[in-house]
């Protein structure tokens, strides 16, 4: 079966698309499960609120804060940048925390050295809710990512209303030319992205629109979870690097757990990372993140 997609012009004007043909993405039976209901949830949502109330709050918003810049540029050469995610639960790994207080985890986090907050919003799921992310911003200066599953833009114009300085855009369950829309409205309303893949066919789907559709707003992660089995294996990030063009803007995600896995993805030229299981079960998360930091930036012997 195939979709029609959008293919991005020279120009970032949404008027000059046109319409050619590209496969649809195959997705997991769990991510299936998961893409449904939420466009389910998306329809009642706007249903409750329209999308003239979303824009009206967005107007009377501060300017996102620069989720890209945290992560990538200005970078010390001895700085590696964790994305430090607030979890209650998960379907693989059932209650994760259960004295949870997004807030209070942001900004021990923050204390630890997090570059920036990666902040779960699907209920049903995760234990999520919209409305942490102004919970913690209003606590601490990073910026936020809303972790979701983004299925229509709808949500992309709700995330930036309830503050979201960045989307998670997974590539597992948008068609390409999904991909390409949801970057230009992201983009237009000052948001970063953040483009996850799993699979190697995916990956090549995605590469050249990491960087669309201007430099500095968009980044790559690589999902070291397999949706099928729910087991995850970091050298996932490095079977797949060969493909990546530029390491600077490549995160990956999952299946890191101490300094040592830190020390791993900055042999191989990896210096941003999304870590939030393990560090979500410790008693202080902020800091566990803060003795992970000191492995791989510590100078060397």
């Amino acid at each position: 079966m195939t979709a029609a997609r959008h293919v991005p012009p020279s120009s970032t004007s949404r008027s000059f698309r046109f319409l050619v043909r590209v496969p649809r993405p195959i997705m997991s039976s769990v991510l299936d499960e998961i893409v449904a209901r939420k466009r389910v949830e998306v329809e009642k949502a706007r249903a409750r609120t329209s999308l003239e109330a979303i824009k009206d709050r967005i107007a009377d918003l501060e300017r996102p804060r620069n989720f890209f810049r945290a992560v990538v540029a200005d970078r010390k050469p001895r700085n590696f940048r964790v994305i430090a995610e607030v979890k209650r639960k998960s379907p693989s790994a059932g209650v994760i925390r259960e004295d949870f207080d997004p807030a209070d985890i942001a900004e021990r986090y923050h204390s630890g050295g997090a570059a920036a907050i990666s902040c779960l919003t699907d209920e049903h799921y995760f234990g999520g809710d919209l409305g942490f992310i102004q919970r913690i911003k209003h606590r601490v200066p990073l910026p936020v990512l809303r972790k979701d599953f983004i299925v229509d833009e709808y949500q992309v114009w709700e995330s930036r209303a309830a503050g979201a300085d960045a989307i998670l855009l997974i590539a597992e369950c948008l068609s390409e030319g999904q991909v390409i829309d949801l970057q230009i409205l992201a983009t237009e309303l000052g948001m970063t992205t953040l483009v996850e893949v799993h699979s190697v066919d995916n990956l090549c789907r995605m590469l050249n629109h990491i960087g669309f559709p201007h430099s500095g707003y968009s980044l790559l992660g690589i999902n070291n979870r397999d949706l099928d089995t729910m087991t995850t294996d970091l050298a996932h990030t490095f079977r797949m690097l060969d493909l990546v063009e530029d390491p600077r803007v490549l995160v990956s995600e999952s299946g890191i757990r101490t300094g040592e896995d830190l020390l791993r993805l900055r042999q191989h030229d990896i210096n941003i990372a999304l870590v939030g299981e393990n560090l979500m079960r410790e008693p202080d998360p902020g800091e566990a993140l803060a003795e992970m930091l000191a492995i791989v930036d510590s100078p060397p012997a």
